[in-house]
């Protein structure tokens, strides 16, 4: 008796395992992998570049002040980050991982050139103030309407562009490993170090050789290189399209959790039943063949009411069941996985207010210093390639060393936890800012026992001083961007998996915009900490200090939030969860699945 291709839709689409394990190993892996690290490492070199230098830019070429200059590019990148959410619901909802990085590839591409247009094109923006003395600098023209609308078009349109690769790129390489293989989920988390890896990489690229040409050869290349390169990795991720372990989207993941919040709202008043089997939930049977069951969870109880299986009247009616009218237990664990994330993104987010601090002020503070090794200038905004070098060198360490070492101490795969990781870099993060008010102090006073507190020449003091703080905030960002992504990609549900992805970039959205604030409202209540346009009388020093006290206070926050979180728990079936390219060939098993 032939079995037919097609069953009910209720159960899913027939798949020959025979057929499909001839093809499955070619898929997905460390090959696979190698093209999201690609994509991912370029957008970042470029943006990393234009993040970094966009102060001096915004300074030396649009004529912005100094405040004006770093509350702009935090909101770029902010804006960048934060959009990042949106590249991921199409990306989870519409679009698969690989169709989101091209799309938004190409939008960046645009941006870049729209840039490289104004730059090169005198008309198109002010007359440069660079190397006009700071008593008068507040006389320079300002950028006119048509002028700032450009600039900020192209601005955005890369915002826009970045975003979407960064929410899909990292989810794209994951996609490659089977969490369900036992193997292949042990080479999870190491992909996440080497996306890291690869991400150092090309931001230390960035801030060398892109920097460099901005400097020597002129914003208007500058801009062009991004535009291109980035062109040439959508083409190279396109090579590899026949490899790709590809995701099937599945409804919005946040259409999923309103409607849990909606029945759980709308069974207020029914009782939770004693047995919690009661609660409806999708049979095994029923489930596709990539389907994560999750166990219930204690937490959020009154979420557990959109589990509730009505037994009145209206129950009997056809639309009783639908999805705005019962959820299954796993829909509502995963609505909880959200909830319980929220305290963590949130207590991470000072850290990347420091981090602002570090590609605004510090970039400054370099143009201030003497930048020559022997007759090289270092450009400015190449300073942060000090720890980008330290994490090339660590992060390698780090997969090879720490892990196997610390595995044997605490059986767990990754060597320590995910959250614990995090609090590693929050330690490190806020004995960064205090290093940075030491140095700072060190600047200043240089200025002044040289009484060159006016003057626009650089200070008889190297700008490696400034390595210090920037080494041990690289450390603290190893530690935590890391486990960040590992944490949000492994805890999410395979529904929302760019979406949990593009959390992790939130929080770096949110301390970008709270940058803003922060320095607003610091001038604000202290008088002028940061309000002239020059450095030499500014406390910044003061400033770092505070930072360094807050970050201490956040660290405190964020041992609570870590505490009271509980990892998610799924219900394994064996014989479902066996991979494809398991099974013996020659064996005419019918697998039961939508593919």
């Amino acid at each position: 008796m032939s079995i037919p291709p097609r069953l009910d839709w209720r159960i899913g689409m027939c798949r020959d395992v025979k057929n499909e394990t001839k093809q499955s190993p070619r898929l997905g892996g460390n090959r696979a992998a190698l093209f999201a690290y690609a994509i991912a490492g370029i957008d970042v070199m470029a943006f990393f570049a234009t993040g970094v230098s966009l102060v001096t830019y915004f300074y030396g070429f649009m004529n912005f002040s100094i405040t004006e200059s770093a509350t702009a590019v935090t909101n770029f990148m902010g804006t960048a980050f934060l959009l990042s959410l949106f590249g991921a619901f199409l990306s989870d909802t519409y679009l698969s991982r690989f169709k989101t990085c091209v799309l938004f590839g190409c939008i960046e591409v645009v941006g870049y050139a729209l840039l490289a247009v104004q730059a090169h094109f005198r008309q198109l923006r002010p007359f440069p103030c660079k190397d006009v003395p700071l008593s008068q600098m507040n006389q320079c023209e300002s950028a006119n309407k048509g002028q700032l609308a450009i600039l900020y078009a192209g601005l955005y349109l890369v915002a826009i562009g970045t975003s979407g690769v960064k929410a899909a790129a990292p989810p794209l390489g994951a996609d490659q490993y089977d969490e369900k293989d036992p193997k292949e989920a042990a080479k999870l988390s190491s992909y996440f170090n080497w996306l890291m890896f690869f991400l150092t990489t090309g931001a230390l690229f960035g801030v060398t050789f892109v920097v460099w040409i901005s400097e020597n050869q002129g914003w208007d290349w500058s801009f062009a290189v991004c535009s291109i390169v980035v062109g040439f990795s959508i083409l190279f991720l396109t090579l590899g399209k026949s490899l790709y372990r590809n995701n099937v989207t599945k409804g919005s993941p946040l259409t999923r959790i309103m409607q849990v919040f909606v029945v759980a709202l709308r069974n207020r008043n029914l009782r939770l039943p004693q047995n919690e089997h009661e609660l409806h939930e999708i049979q095994d049977k029923e489930a596709r063949y990539d389907t994560e069951i999750l166990r219930k969870t204690e937490q959020f109880k009154f979420l557990d009411r959109a589990a509730i299986n009505r037994t009145d009247q209206e129950a009997s009616t056809s639309n009783a069941h639908g999805p705005w009218k019962l959820c299954t237990v796993t829909q509502v664990e995963e609505t909880k996985i959200v909830v319980r994330m929220l305290p963590i993104i949130l207590s991470t987010v000072f850290m990347n207010t420091c981090l602002a601090q570090l590609q605004t002020f510090t970039i400054q503070q370099s143009t201030t210093m003497d930048r020559k090794i022997h007759k090289f200038e270092v450009p400015g905004a190449s300073i942060p390639a000090i720890p980008l070098l330290f994490m090339i060198i660590l992060i390698p360490m780090y997969e090879r060393v720490f892990i196997p070492i610390a595995r044997k101490f605490t059986g767990i795969p990754t060597g320590i936890r995910q959250l614990q990781r995090i609090g590693v870099g929050l330690v490190l993060s806020s004995l960064s800012m205090a290093v940075a008010a030491i140095v700072e102090k060190h600047r200043k006073s240089i200025a002044i026992k040289h009484n060159m507190v006016e003057s626009a020449a650089p200070l008889p003091m190297s700008v490696f001083w400034l390595g210090y703080q920037y080494a041990i905030f690289g450390l603290a960002d190893m530690f935590t961007l890391v486990g960040l992504l590992d944490f949000f990609y492994s805890e999410s549900s395979s529904s929302m998996k760019a979406l949990s992805t593009a959390i992790s970039w939130s929080s770096l959205a949110i301390g970008y915009y709270t940058s803003s604030i922060v320095v607003s409202t610091v001038n604000k209540v202290s008088g002028g900490w940061l309000a002239n346009n020059n450095l030499n009388k500014d406390k910044l020093d003061y400033f770092y200090w505070l930072l360094a006290g807050l970050s201490v206070l956040n660290f405190g926050f964020y041992l609570l939030c870590a505490s009271w979180y509980k990892y998610k728990k799924v219900d394994v079936n064996p014989e479902d969860n066996v991979p494809s390219n398991k099974v013996k060939e020659g064996k005419g098993k019918i697998e039961m699945g939508i593919v």
